[in-house]
């Protein structure tokens, strides 16, 4: 009898449509994109080792943990603080980034981990009017002053709790946002985006495309 085999594949395999879509100005007011294949492991410091955990986190990653409602870029991977004491390691594959068990050594005695690869979908937005669709959907306050590049929340987009961040403004000076939402709902959620997109033009990259 032959061993079954589960196949790995993106939770927006069927939802995500690639192509422009909607209003039909010259240049797409939104950018929406997708990769699958990601990284992500939740590191939660145990009482009284931070310093530790600081300690262990620069060695490894390059950068410290992030400051409340902030991120911190390493060499590969970018660390998003995602509550009181806790914060998200998280990179695009096939980075090399550290893997699950040398982060488990790194931390080991000072942090519990969760590895978090599988269960989250990264939806990557972008562009002149990124931050209008946004606003639909978001009590966040998202202007620059605000919510400037390096920013991060834990907040919820349609009843979803969601993994909200700032990366670096695109070539053309646009904001560039990135939500981590459970795999779950993310085909709901990606629908929302894309629909509150419409009437600015958004461009959907394939999936794997990256940004």
């Amino acid at each position: 009898m032959p061993d079954f085999v589960w196949s790995s594949q993106s939770p927006l395999k069927k939802a995500l449509v690639p192509g422009r879509h909607g209003a039909g100005k010259a240049a797409p007011g939104v950018s929406l994109s997708h990769v699958s294949d990601i990284a992500l492991v939740q590191v939660m410091t145990r009482r009284g080792r931070n310093a530790d955990v600081a300690k262990a986190a620069k060695k490894l990653f390059g950068a410290e943990p992030p400051a409340a409602l902030k991120i911190s870029s390493g060499k590969v991977v970018t660390l998003v603080w995602s509550g009181p004491d806790q914060f998200l390691a998280f990179s695009e594959l096939p980075q090399t980034a550290p893997s699950v068990e040398q982060q488990e050594q790194a931390f080991a005695g000072s942090a519990s981990l969760s590895n978090q690869s599988d269960g989250r979908c990264q939806i990557r937005i972008s562009g002149p009017n990124a931050r209008d669709a946004l606003a639909k959907m978001t009590s966040l306050d998202l202007h620059d002053t605000v919510f400037p590049v390096g920013s991060a929340a834990t907040t919820s987009i349609d009843h979803t709790a969601v993994n909200f961040w700032r990366e670096a403004d695109d070539a053309s000076g646009n904001p560039v946002y990135v939500a981590l939402v459970f795999t779950s709902f993310s085909d709901t959620l990606w629908h929302l985006f894309v629909e509150s997109s419409l009437e600015y033009g958004v461009e959907v990259a394939a999936i794997g495309a990256g940004h």
